[in-house]
Order: structure tokens, then C-alpha cells, then sequence
């Protein structure tokens, strides 16, 4: 079976014409400090999700449809709700940063983010930009970003909803309400999950089940023609079920009273001002992450606290000619991160409060000529107060040619700071903090090509990228098994080649494809869990009444640790292919049923070892548009 996917991946990028990752992706917000930038003028690499492409293929939880992205991996600890990673480009989990409506969302005590907790909203969409992006966002966007963006109450006005169930004990339900009232744009949203799960240990019986809850506000306030306001708040409320790891045996086994906890906190006020007559704007924006999580098991409970304030300006000037168009940007970053990990027993200097702050500045410029020609070049320059300076760049450019082929290219460097918990430990003090830390640096460069056919387009990119003093984990052996943090003296080498299509079939079908191949390797041997070959393949058909789709997701052999012996011994995780199939059907005009089938041919895999994953399910529900 995964050869005939693999041989059918290959044959639609090579064969096909196809059209660009998202015909309705006229910009990408997330290329700019000042604004956006047109999707056919940046020379970087990106793959823009719409909400159309969301709902069609019923996308629940956003990290399935990020594997649809080529260059993305998605590790995931067993089932739903458990701990999610995705990888760019084959960089770290870590090194990806994660956006919602603007708000930087990783938890500031573990430095990254957890997919777990991101279920889709009813209206939203989704850009991945890949490669280093730190000249615009400083620290964690080595590997990229991905900016999940809900829609506004004018882009998805009015009332909207869904409720479905289906196998593991399975139910899901969503509701929305967006529009405009004269100066005020609103948009409130709410989900919730739960799922009897399954046993994500090789052996047992016991399931392990999730939850997950969500509140979403996005308000905006036109005060004038000139001068308008927003506010964002989310809350999101999880918990899992999990099995232990024995690391005297290095497999998980299946347990009871070990559960995850997580509420996370967002919010965001922010004004911006126009001036001369729009060609020169004014945002002011201060923001807030606080993530608290809880690990209990049948011995003790496990407690951590992150918190991140952020207040940025940016001012944004523009001249627009005939033909051409300058931009330039300067921005200004102030962040403080704080964690604290409250002890078992009594406190100890591992559980004092820490802190970090950074203050960022930002100098972009971008040009564009005609449809034709674009280039942009960034600078930042991050001032710590623990750890030396960074300074990253960014330049990019891209030309299309009369043919229809567009060529572009892109070099960055990149910078991830230390974290909190990397730099100080926590107890129980079985991780030590290294306080001499050096941040993590990245240097890199793709070229890219794209030929257009009619409304036809086809690509493919080849990528390079090298890191230096990766931070990572010594792990101690036996009796105490105390680890910490340090740099590494070697390389982290990442190269590899990106393909998209898409194809408009015609009568309602079209086509889409995603393809790459990684070369990761750290001191000669590949890393862990990024699979050397990835791809998708999305057919989708879409009538006056209904519509339905077919995706096959493909994850190429993969590498893990497992601590079946000390030190670690190196296992290679079968390839694997996924296949999802649904469809809907309109009732009435304001009502449709639909229903899907996931891992339709029950496929058996892992992404990390020894943790297993669930098998075929189905799913069927109602959704209410009015």
C-alpha cells in the first residue's frame, strides 16, 4: 500500500498541471511586519490553508491538515489530545513559531507549542511559512511559522454551527456568531471536544480519552476613518489521559491515574492609526500568553506556569507609483517572559519566578514592480538580559517571467533563545538548568521555481540550512538519572526538495499535491522523527448541493530514540500511509449532513515510538448555516 501512495505521489507532481497552493491566497500576512505581502511577489516558501479547504476536508484538530504543507512533520504522543510537535524543514519543535490572530501562543515554560490543544474554528485559515524567519519575529521561527488566523465578522458574517459523533466515544461540537454593527466588528466562537481515545500503549486494554474546550473573541472599533481598534481573547481548557514511559524497559505501559492538564490564556488590545492619507500607519499593540499546565500521576502532581508580555509598535510608510511600490517598516519589540514551576514538597530555589526580557528592533523594506518583480530585505537586532546579543537577516526576491515561470529565492539567518526551563531546571530536580546557555543560531538559503498554465501552476524548491550550539538534552544514567541542558559543539545540516500541484479537474473536481524530500542529519546520523520522504494528495469534488473529498497523507520511514537500553538505542518507525474520505450534503438551505471515515484502511503506525495511535473511525453530524 505505501508503495502504490509513494508511486502515485510522484506521478501527479511530475505529471499533472497544477496551480498554486491556494488560488484564493492573494496575500500572506505573516511576510511583513507592515502589513502583508502578494503571495506571487515574496520569495519565500509558503502554503495558505483558506477556510474553504478547512471545512471541505473537515478538519478538526489544525495539525492534520498542516502535514497537507510540504516540508511539515506532525509527531504526535498516541491519540488525539496528546502531546503534538510539527517540524519544518526538519528543524526542532521548538524552533517553529506559532501565531494566533497575531499572539505569539507557545507556552514560555516548555518553548514551544502544543498542537494538542488547536482545534479548527468554523471560520479561519492558515498560513506556513517555511524558513527562518527571526529578521521579523526574533526567536523561535528558525523553522518557520504558523499563523492561525480566525476570520472577521465582515469576511464570515453570521451564525454557524456543528455537532457530530462517532467511534471512541466521540463528540464534537462548535458554534459561531460574526458580523458588522455599524463601527464595530465582532466575531465569538466556542468548541468543544471529547473522545473516550484509545489505548496508546502497545499492550492493555485501558483507553485513553481527551478533552478540549475553547472561547474565541475578535473585536475591531472603527473610532474614524483613520483610527480603529481590536481586541482579541481566547481561552482554551484541555486534558488528556496518558501511559507512562518505563526507562528501564523504553516502552510505554499502559496505566491509570496519569492525566495532562493545560489552560491557556490569550489576549490582545491594539490600535491603528492612519495617516497621509493611508500611506503612513501607526499600530500599537500590547499582548499576553499565560499557559499553566498540570502533569498527575498516581505519586505526585507536576505543576508549571509560563506567562509572556509583549508590547510592539510598528509604523509602516509607503509610496505607490504607476508601476512600482516602496514599503518601508520599522518596528520596535518589547517581551518578558516569565515561569515558575510550583514544587511537590516544600519550595526550593528551583521554583523562585524567573525571567527573561528581550527588546527587538525591526527594519524592513520591501519593492514591488508590476505584477512582475519583488524584493525584500529585513534586519532585527535582539538586546537579552541574560544571554548575548542577535542579530538576524533576511533578504528575498522574486521575478515572474512573460512565460508564466516564476523564479524566486531567499536567504535568512535565524536565532531560539534559551528557555526558562533550559536555563534554570525545575523540581523535582531531575533537570538541571545550564545558565550558561548560548542561544541557537541558523544560517540558510532556497531557490525556487513555478511555471503557470493558464490558471495552472506547478513548483518545486530546494532548501539548505545549518545550525549551530543546538541546545539539547544530557540525559544521566542510572541511579539518579539526573539530565540537563547544553550546546552542542557539532553542525545540525538541513537540506531537501519541496513540491506542490494542484489540479483543476473541471465539473466541480480539482486536485492537489504535496511533496518532500529531508536530508536532516546532526554529526552524520539523521534525526529523529523527520521522515526523509513526506507528501499528501487531496481530491475533492464540490457540487450545487454537496460536495465530498478523498486525502491520502503519506510519512516516509522515520528514526527514534527508544530506552530499551542507556545509552538510547536508535529504532527505525515504519513508513505509513493515512487515508480520510467524507463528504456533506445540503438538507435545506441552511442545513447539510455530513460524515467521514479516518485511517480508512486502519492503518497500524506510530510516530513516536512505543506510542500507539488509533485505528478506522467514523463520524457523522449536522452543520446549520444562517
Amino acid at each position: 500500500m505505501r508503495t502504490i501512495v509513494f508511486t502515485f505521489l510522484g506521478a501527479v507532481l511530475l505529471a499533472a498541471p497544477a496551480l498554486a497552493q491556494d488560488t484564493d491566497a492573494d496575500i500572506i500576512v505573516t511576510a511583513s511586519r507592515g502589513g502583508s505581502a502578494p503571495a506571487d511577489l515574496w520569495g519565500g516558501s509558503a502554503t495558505i490553508f483558506s477556510s474553504d479547504e478547512i471545512e471541505t476536508r473537515q478538519v478538526r484538530v489544525v495539525a492534520d491538515i498542516l502535514r497537507d504543507a510540504p516540508g511539515v512533520s506532525v509527531s504526535r504522543l498516541g491519540g488525539v489530545g496528546s502531546q503534538t510537535q510539527i517540524r519544518i524543514r526538519g528543524t526542532e519543535a521548538n524552533h517553529t513559531l506559532v501565531l494566533i490572530d497575531g499572539i505569539e501562543a507557545s507556552d514560555p515554560f516548555q518553548g514551544e507549542f502544543d498542537f494538542a490543544a488547536l482545534n479548527a474554528d468554523e471560520a479561519a485559515r492558515i498560513e506556513v511559512l517555511r524558513g527562518a524567519q527571526s529578521a521579523l519575529y526574533g526567536s523561535d521561527a528558525i523553522g518557520g511559522v504558523v499563523h492561525y488566523q480566525t476570520l472577521s465578522g465582515a469576511e464570515a458574517p453570521g451564525w454557524r454551527g456543528r455537532v457530530e459523533g462517532g467511534s471512541f466515544e466521540t463528540f464534537d461540537a462548535a458554534a459561531r456568531w460574526a458580523g458588522v454593527a455599524g463601527p464595530l466588528d465582532f466575531a465569538l466562537s466556542g468548541a468543544f471536544s471529547e473522545t473516550g481515545g484509545s489505548n496508546i500503549a502497545r499492550s492493555g486494554d485501558e483507553d485513553d480519552g481527551a478533552q478540549t474546550k475553547s472561547v474565541h473573541a475578535r473585536l475591531g472599533f472603527d473610532v474614524s476613518p483613520v483610527l480603529t481598534l481590536r481586541a482579541i481573547g481566547r481561552y482554551v481548557g484541555s486534558e488528556a489521559d496518558t501511559d507512562p514511559q518505563d526507562f528501564f524497559t523504553g516502552f510505554v505501559v499502559d496505566s491509570t491515574g496519569y492525566r495532562t492538564r493545560q489552560q491557556a490564556r490569550y489576549g490582545l488590545v491594539g490600535a491603528r492609526l492612519e495617516t497621509l492619507s493611508g500611506r503612513w500607519t501607526h499600530d500599537l499593540s500590547a499582548q499576553v500568553t499565560d499557559v499553566e499546565r498540570r502533569n498527575d500521576d498516581p505519586f505526585f502532581a507536576f505543576f508549571t506556569d509560563g506567562r509572556r508580555e509583549k508590547v510592539s509598535y510598528v509604523s509602516n510608510f509607503t509610496v505607490q507609483g504607476a508601476d512600482a511600490s516602496h514599503a518601508l517598516t520599522g518596528a520596535i519589540d518589547y517581551e518578558r517572559e516569565t515561569y515558575r514551576n510550583v514544587p511537590v514538597g516544600a519550595a526550593g530555589p528551583e521554583n523562585a519566578e524567573r525571567a527573561l526580557e528581550t527588546t527587538g528592533l525591526v527594519a524592513q523594506y520591501r519593492f514591488a514592480w508590476r505584477d512582475q518583480f519583488g524584493f525584500g530585505a529585513a534586519v532585527r537586532h535582539d538586546a537579552n538580559d541574560r544571554f548575548e546579543d542577535a542579530t538576524t537577516l533576511r533578504a528575498d526576491a522574486s521575478y515572474r517571467f512573460a512565460t508564466g515561470t516564476r523564479v524566486r529565492g531567499a536567504y535568512a539567518t535565524g536565532v531560539k533563545n534559551p528557555t526558562n526551563f533550559e536555563l534554570f531546571g525545575f523540581d523535582p530536580t531531575s533537570f538541571l538548568g545550564n545558565p550558561d546557555l548560548k542561544p541557537e543560531t541558523s544560517e540558510g538559503w532556497e531557490l525556487g521555481a513555478e511555471q503557470s498554465i493558464g490558471p495552472a501552476r506547478i513548483g518545486v524548491t530546494y532548501f539548505s540550512a545549518e545550525l549551530e550550539d543546538e541546545i539539547f538534552t544530557s540525559f544521566g544514567g542510572p541511579p539518579n538519572f539526573l539530565s540537563t541542558a547544553d550546546n552542542r559543539t557539532t553542525s545540525s545540516k538541513q537540506d531537501g526538495v519541496e513540491a506542490f500541484a494542484q489540479v483543476d479537474i473541471g465539473a466541480g473536481w480539482t486536485l492537489e499535491a504535496a511533496y518532500a524530500w529531508l536530508d536532516a542529519e546532526e554529526n552524520g546520523a539523521r534525526e529523529i522523527r523527520r521522515p526523509e520522504h513526506s507528501g499528501s494528495v487531496n481530491l475533492a469534488w464540490r457540487g450545487a448541493r454537496g460536495g465530498a473529498y478523498l486525502t491520502v497523507r503519506y510519512n516516509g520511514e522515520t528514526e527514534d530514540d527508544a530506552f530499551i537500553t542507556f545509552p538510547a538505542t536508535r529504532v527505525t518507525q515504519d513508513a505509513y500511509a493515512l487515508v480520510n474520505v467524507g463528504g456533506d450534503w445540503r438538507l435545506s438551505e441552511a442545513v447539510s449532513l455530513h460524515g467521514r471515515v479516518e485511517n480508512a484502511l486502519d492503518e497500524t503506525y506510530e510516530d513516536v515510538f512505543s506510542y500507539a495511535t488509533p485505528g478506522a473511525a467514523g463520524f457523522v453530524g449536522l452543520k446549520a448555516a444562517f
